[in-house]
C-alpha cells in the first residue's frame, strides 16, 4: 500500500460511519466502472485500432476540427 494510500485510509478511520460507508461505495463504484472499460477494451482490441485508424485518416486528410468547449 502507497504512503498517500494509508493517510486517506487514515483519515477515513476519523470520519463517522456514514461518511466512511459513502466514500467507500464511492471507491468501489469507481473500480468496478475501470474494471468495465478494462473488459471492454480487451474485448474489442481490433475494433478500437480500426476507429482510431479512421480517426487519424480523417485528422490527416482535413475533415475534422478544432474543440471549442464554449461551442459544444
Amino acid at each position: 500500500m502507497t504512503e498517500l494510500l494509508e493517510r486517506a485510509i487514515a483519515q477515513l478511520k476519523i470520519r463517522p460511519v456514514d461518511q466512511q460507508n459513502a466514500i467507500a461505495t464511492m471507491i468501489l463504484e469507481e473500480l468496478e466502472e475501470e474494471a468495465k472499460w478494462d473488459q471492454s477494451f480487451a474485448r474489442s482490441p481490433d475494433l478500437l485500432a480500426k476507429l482510431a485508424s479512421e480517426a487519424m485518416a480523417e485528422y490527416h486528410t482535413g475533415k475534422t476540427q478544432e474543440l471549442d468547449p464554449e461551442n459544444l
